[in-house]
């Protein structure tokens, strides 16, 4: 491509970034949009970064390079961004909630109508493995290979059932205090680890645990985290917390599963994971206000619009986009980094060598599969589509504002509401 055509392209993007700015109402709070988009990359850069399909002649197995280099622990503090995710999805349920009220909209409706958004993308993903497992079980595939690749495929569905049963319970999660599901956590691992109680009392953690960041988004729509204080309180008193846990009480460095281990802090959620999370929680709301002054650069603001509009199609086929480069590597041979043990520091090498072909596989991922996500709604064009549209202007307004500015209903666009979940 010449000078010319390179310099034509940058103008064409530079102004469909200025569109998109220019398409976005004045009072959304950017920083929410830029801390989910954040938070919903670094799932999937983490688990591109610290998941293995091993290939054992004619078997794939999942293995991690944790297993093997466990002080590679840190990168698994950058990407572990679940408590984020939460805490936005907290905040952002919490104001559409009040938003329906203010509406005079039932409950029942506005439940359904965000849980409608959840289940369609869903159902893509399960049909597609479904009949995927099938064929790879009629072609005679290992039933070992196939249990792994469902199993990795449709990993991200559990996130999804906690996401909509603390969605269904916003009208409680939204008055009540953080402190209560972080209590419920703490007794919980002193049950099963301090008193020898059973294992499976952990799985109340998966509720309880994951209720404290939602609960700490309740907090930011009521105006309560404002003052950056909080963040600090909650960065400074969860980071020393989760180094107390781990270095006087046994708690694993991973914030994430590793392969082999006996204790997981994710699964499901120790105490260690939920003080970490609300560390994380607390850089966040520090972040907002160079978020905000980051998201007037036209080019990153349609950049954070653009992943916010389809982010739950990147989360559900990100593992699936992994899978198919390593199956389609396969025919090459085992290649370094993608089917080789992550037992050095040169796998980590050629694993970052293979990014950009997750993304591009993530790429037609993301063209197939978005239309499940936007429902075949009216789509809005241009810097409407990439903003939001209106539908921007319901969520995210604001520092600190208590209830939503109510959408007529023109306004309301469900292919642009999607993105809200």
């Amino acid at each position: 491509m010449t000078d010319i055509g390179v310099r034509a392209l940058r103008q064409r993007a530079h102004r469909g970034a200025v569109r998109v700015g220019a398409a976005t109402p004045p009072g959304r709070d950017r920083a929410v949009d830029a801390l989910r988009a954040a938070a919903v990359l670094g799932v999937v850069l983490g688990h591109w970064l610290v998941t293995a399909l091993v290939s054992d002649g004619r078997t794939l197995r999942t293995a991690s390079p944790l297993q093997h280099m466990p002080w590679l622990a840190p990168v698994s503090w950058m990407f572990q961004t679940l408590a984020v995710f939460f805490l936005v999805g907290g905040h952002v349920a919490t104001r559409s909630h009040a938003s329906a009220r203010a509406r005079s909209v039932p409950y029942r409706q506005w439940l359904t109508a965000r849980l409608v958004r959840l289940s369609k993308p869903v159902a893509a993903v399960l049909g597609l493995w479904t009949v995927a497992a099938v064929a790879l079980l009629l072609s005679g595939t290992e039933y070992g290979t196939v249990r792994t690749l469902v199993k990795l495929a449709l990993s991200p569905l559990w996130f999804l059932l906690v996401f909509a049963g603390l969605t269904a319970a916003t009208p409680l999660l939204a008055r009540l205090n953080p402190l209560w599901p972080l209590a419920v956590v703490l007794h919980v691992d002193l049950l099963r680890f301090g008193l020898g109680g059973p294992a499976w009392l952990g799985w109340v953690n998966v509720a309880a645990g994951w209720a404290v960041p939602f609960a700490l988004g309740a907090a930011w729509t009521r105006g309560e985290l404002e003052r950056r204080r909080a963040g600090w309180i909650l960065l400074v008193g969860g980071a020393a917390a989760t180094a107390g846990l781990v270095a006087w009480a046994g708690y694993p460095a991973s914030m994430v599963g590793v392969p082999g281990q006996s204790v997981s802090n994710l699964y499901p959620p120790t105490l260690a994971v939920v003080t970490f999370g609300l560390a994380q929680c607390g850089g966040a709301l520090l972040l907002r206000e160079r978020l905000r002054h980051a998201m007037r650069r036209p080019a990153a603001w349609a950049a954070v619009a653009l992943v916010n509009l389809t982010a739950m199609t990147v989360f559900l086929w990100h593992q699936t986009a992994l899978m198919a480069t390593t199956a389609t590597g396969l025919l090459a041979g085992r290649l370094p980094g993608l089917h080789t043990p992550p037992d050095g520091l040169a796998w980590v090498g050629h694993r970052l060598l293979w990014l950009p072909v997750f993304l591009l596989a993530l790429a037609v991922c993301w063209v197939a599969f978005r239309s499940f996500e936007v429902n075949g709604a009216e789509r809005p064009s241009g810097a409407e589509r990439l903003s939001g549209g209106k539908g921007l202007s319901g969520e995210g307004r604001g520092r600190g504002s208590r209830v939503v500015r109510a959408h007529r209903p023109s306004d309301r666009n469900p292919a642009t509401e999607a993105r809200h979940v």
